[in-house]
């Protein structure tokens, strides 16, 4: 994103006047999909070629989904030059709307500049774009007429319009370090329990599952080739099933982003109260232990994150993510070997009963395709996805594995829902694995909550859509989360819980059922047969494991 007039062809700036014009949501967060743009790889926008005409896919709710989501996926380092020149993250509608009135825009360029200095070449599309940006003021800057959205569309003067460059485009590398972002998160925490849960066949499950997600990733790669401008999950369900797929594939995407948020603050509230156990906090008559504590103290630390209105500093540390998984594995690694814990432990080989927990696990592991549409659409060179997405998951596994191994072997059934809890208490190494998955959900909560906030505000009527509003909201937002993590303190189960009914449709019902909806007069019937498989593997798979997560809650009750 080199200006954000220059990649945001249909932003426009609305004077005063215009402040009680119903069409805003058009005009603003609803003229296309592809304003979400977030990261050095931006995705050009389909349908249109040069990306003139609006999208019909993206100006219904959620329209923030794409931007949302991109802020959320994007690896953006400026330490990696080889991932592409750094961006500012998108902000929400509002955000812009509010804070870029009035302001020429030259001024609006100043502050969407990259972090990173540009290549030579850069700098002249830079200038370019710069000059086209005053040359077209007139049409940008406020004005007593009505807005752009009220004029007849053959009255409607000509917008900047460049087409997206290679600069702007995903590479392979960058696509799969998103992928893989994505994916190594704090799943692989739990892995040496899902053993323990369903014994050493238990990984075959994990096998099964990184197979399927290959799989239905393709087929998500085919519906969004099937029609043009499909850039988004939510555009496949409604390409597939209408308004009601939209909503209710998007309403699916965003509860799964509010649980992994509960999970985030039962993480921090576990690992926190292992390195200071004795820590508590008495008033009158009530006493916060120091699970409670914890809960509390990451939730006031994480809540100004969610006020930001530019995310950029918290996609930088996110992206350590992935740096943060191979330094858990190594750590594990290290404490097993040099640390002489040792892999003594057998354990089972078949755990029939708990083979339903770990069947949540495991697929919690793969619960990255709500993104991984958004990947596709900003690959320079979208053939490269199959190949991208088996580098991801690939990757992952092994990950996941190594950790569900070595975590079992040393500790066998004393395993912790988290393998972090069972590392000794004084070596040094535990320490630095502690406080690795303690650093890294802080600065993804902001990020996973963002897109859920962003939908709400779209619903918000124009006038509330104040900035004290939308911090209230997202307060409001953080401060629910907290309230279920105490409520359901539960790390492995809230995790097998979101895996076995999340996870299942998200990564294997859904795309199989949104291909056939949309692809099955042109699919093979060995397509048809897989997708079918897939689909009563998930469903069954979603009931057996949902029903023992729900049970297993309830039961921590009675």
């Amino acid at each position: 994103m080199k200006s954000l007039l220059g990649e945001e062809r249909s932003f426009i700036i609305e004077s005063d006047d215009d402040e009680e014009d119903p069409t805003y949501n058009d005009a603003g967060a609803g003229d296309d999909g592809s304003s979400s743009d977030s990261s050095s790889c931006a995705t050009p926008r389909a349908g249109g070629g040069d990306g003139s005409h609006p999208n019909s896919y993206t100006n219904q709710w959620p329209q923030s989904y794409r931007q949302s989501i991109d802020i959320l996926s994007s690896v953006q380092s400026p330490s990696l030059s080889f991932l592409g020149t750094p961006t500012l993250s998108r902000i929400s509608n509002s955000f812009l709307h509010s804070s870029f009135r009035g302001k020429t825009p030259e001024v609006i360029s100043n502050f969407v500049k990259p972090l990173l200095r540009p290549t030579t070449s850069d700098e002249q599309q830079q200038q370019q774009q710069q000059e086209d940006i005053r040359k077209s003021s007139q049409y940008l800057l406020p004005s007593k007429k009505p807005s752009l959205q009220q004029i007849p569309e053959d009255q409607k003067a000509p917008v900047i319009g460049h087409g997206p460059s290679p600069y702007q485009q995903c590479s392979y590398t960058q696509g799969a370090m998103n992928g893989i972002n994505v994916l190594c998160g704090v799943g692989i925490l739990s892995t040496p329990y899902a053993i323990k849960e369903g014994g050493w066949l238990g990984l075959v499950i994990l096998g099964v599952f990184a197979v399927l997600a290959w799989y239905t990733g393709v087929l998500l790669r085919r519906c969004l080739d099937s029609t043009d401008g499909l850039q988004t999950y939510p555009d496949i369900g409604h390409a597939a099933f209408g308004t009601t797929g939209r909503i209710a594939i998007s309403i699916i995407l965003y509860v799964e982003l509010y649980a992994c948020c509960i999970e985030y603050l039962i993480l921090e509230s576990d690992n926190l109260s292992k390195l200071f156990p004795n820590v508590h906090i008495s008033i009158g008559s009530l006493t916060l232990n120091s699970h409670v504590f914890f809960a509390i103290l990451t939730t006031l630390v994480v809540m100004p994150t969610t006020w930001l209105r530019d995310l950029t500093c918290l996609s930088y540390i996110s992206a350590g993510g992935v740096v943060a998984t191979v330094l858990l594995v190594i750590c594990l690694f290290w404490v097993g070997v040099v640390d002489n814990v040792g892999f003594e432990n057998k354990g089972s080989t078949l755990n029939v009963p708990g083979i339903p927990i770990a069947i949540g696990l495991y697929g919690y592991c793969y619960s990255g395709h709500g993104v991984f549409p958004n990947i596709y659409s900003s690959l320079k060179n979208r053939n490269q996805f199959p190949s991208i997405m088996f580098t991801c998951i690939a990757f992952s596994t092994i990950l996941f594995t190594s950790a569900a191994v070595m975590g079992y072997k040393m500790f066998g059934e004393s395993t912790e829902s988290q393998f972090t809890l069972n590392l000794p208490q004084n070596l040094v190494v535990s320490k630095i694995a502690i406080w690795a998955t303690v650093a890294n959900p802080i600065t993804k909560y902001a990020l996973t909550i963002t897109p859920l906030a962003m939908s709400l505000e779209e619903l918000l009527p124009r006038s509330q859509q104040k900035y004290s509003n939308v911090i209230l909201l997202r307060s409001a937002l953080v401060i629910s989360t907290l309230a279920v993590a105490l409520l359901v303190p539960f790390f492995a189960l809230v995790m097998a819980l979101i895996g076995s009914l999340f996870a299942m449709l998200v990564t294997y019902i859904l795309p199989c059922a949104c291909f056939l909806a949309i692809l099955k007069a042109k699919a093979t019937w060995h397509q048809v047969v897989a997708c079918s498989f897939i689909i009563v593997v998930g469903v069954t798979c979603a009931c057996v494991g949902t029903y023992s997560s729900v049970s297993g809650i309830i039961q921590n009750y009675i």
